[in-house]
């Protein structure tokens, strides 16, 4: 469910209503911004200022009770740059991707232009299914076109790249706000066996550089970033010292494995998740471990769920926050991030889109409890 739960809050810190069996992560250990809350607060009221278009359209979304027809466009977007990756993680749909790529990639021309277009955006995500930094420059030109404008922007990377060209120090010198990276294994043997594809060595050193290249600069956006499953949920300790080493000031366990609308992925998945390995004791030892190395350790989760009872009880994605792929089509939220597994609209500009009869209908499903299949599984009671 990514880090648009909240209407406007931080990045990961879910806003749901039921609980399911499993206890839920303590709300002190929810996610925040790598850089800080105030961070985030500050820089979109800088992007609010820079803009008269963007402020008022961010005051009628605030005002506006959610409705199939909306009179503003998305505060946020998650943008795929590229739908390739040079991983073919274990639990990733892209593993089953011919030659791991799904489509080409979104160009900066393009980029350019659907930022432009989109003048209420006040966040996005730049990174879809798929490593990011293998677009090389316009990439990093890309973040940077966006902070330009003070839309803060977030981004996710496997750091297999990062030694080659200067790509570390291109990433931070574009100035994204976060960077996550991934990192699901304490040694070599277990991230190159959920990470197929990857070199440990090689991966661990690109940490070591980057979070280097930030303390030199004095900024701090990266965050480390581990997906717990089976083979690695024995491992959270040592995680949180390999985060130390690194010089990583922020780790964030992931509870959720993704199936991207897919019920083979479902299954998948479901087989090799470890949620209940993980008791609030041992959340809260893991955060005590952690503040003694100087790390923020944290916990993203969405065991609790969405709820038809009320309007506000809804997924907010539809109403505030949408997909936006490599070839340019809009999916309804990141845990799909496919428009080959499910579409919205027919082509045309993201504004058109949005506004179209099809989203409409979209978001006039979830208010009258006709949530559609692909949503099912983010609500109570409807799997």
């Amino acid at each position: 469910m990514s880090d648009a739960l909240l209407k406007v809050g931080d990045d990961g810190a879910a806003a749901l209503n039921e609980l399911s069996i499993v206890a839920p992560v303590p709300s002190h250990l929810t996610p925040e911004p790598a850089i800080g809350s105030e961070a985030y607060t500050r820089e979109r009221e800088l992007a609010l200022a820079a803009s008269d278009e963007k402020r008022k359209n961010y005051e009628r979304y605030l005002a506006t009770a959610r409705g199939d027809v909306i009179d503003y466009l998305p505060i946020k977007l998650d943008v795929e740059n590229v739908s390739r990756c040079n991983f073919r993680c274990t639990m990733c749909v892209v593993s089953d991707w011919d030659k791991g790529k799904r489509a080409d990639d979104l160009s900066l021309e393009a980029f350019k232009a659907l930022i432009d277009e989109q003048y209420g955006l006040v966040e996005i995500k730049l990174q879809g299914i798929g490593e990011p930094t293998m677009q090389g420059d316009d990439f990093f030109a890309m973040i940077r076109y966006a902070r330009e404008r003070h839309i803060w922007v977030r981004t996710t990377t496997n750091a297999s790249l990062l030694h080659l060209k200067d790509n570390w120090r291109k990433l931070i010198d574009a100035d994204p706000n976060e960077v996550q990276i991934s990192i699901d294994g304490a040694d070599a043997e277990t991230f190159q066996s959920i990470r197929r594809g990857s070199v440990f060595k090689q991966v661990i050193e690109n940490c070591s550089m980057i979070n280097d290249y930030c303390h030199e600069k004095g900024v701090h956006p990266t965050k480390m970033w581990t997906v717990v499953q089976r083979e690695n949920v024995d491992q959270c300790e040592r995680l949180v010292d390999l985060a130390a080493d690194l010089g990583f000031r922020s780790h964030v366990f992931a509870f959720y494995l993704s199936d991207w609308g897919l019920e083979s992925w479902r299954d998948r998945n479901d087989g090799v998740a470890a949620r209940q390995g993980m008791t609030i004791e041992r959340m809260q030892a893991l955060a005590d471990q952690g503040a003694e190395r100087g790390v923020k350790v944290r916990y993203w989760d969405t065991q609790q769920k969405y709820s038809t009872a009320s309007p506000d009880s809804l997924c907010p994605w539809p109403f505030e926050r949408s997909y936006y792929s490599s070839d340019q089509r809009v999916s309804p939220c990141c845990l799909v991030g496919n428009p080959d597994v499910y579409e919205i609209g027919d082509g045309g500009s993201m504004t058109d889109v949005w506004t179209s009869d099809d989203y409409a209908e979209f978001r006039r499903a979830h208010l009258e409890g006709r949530v559609p299949r692909i949503c099912q599984s983010c609500y109570t009671g409807l799997e």
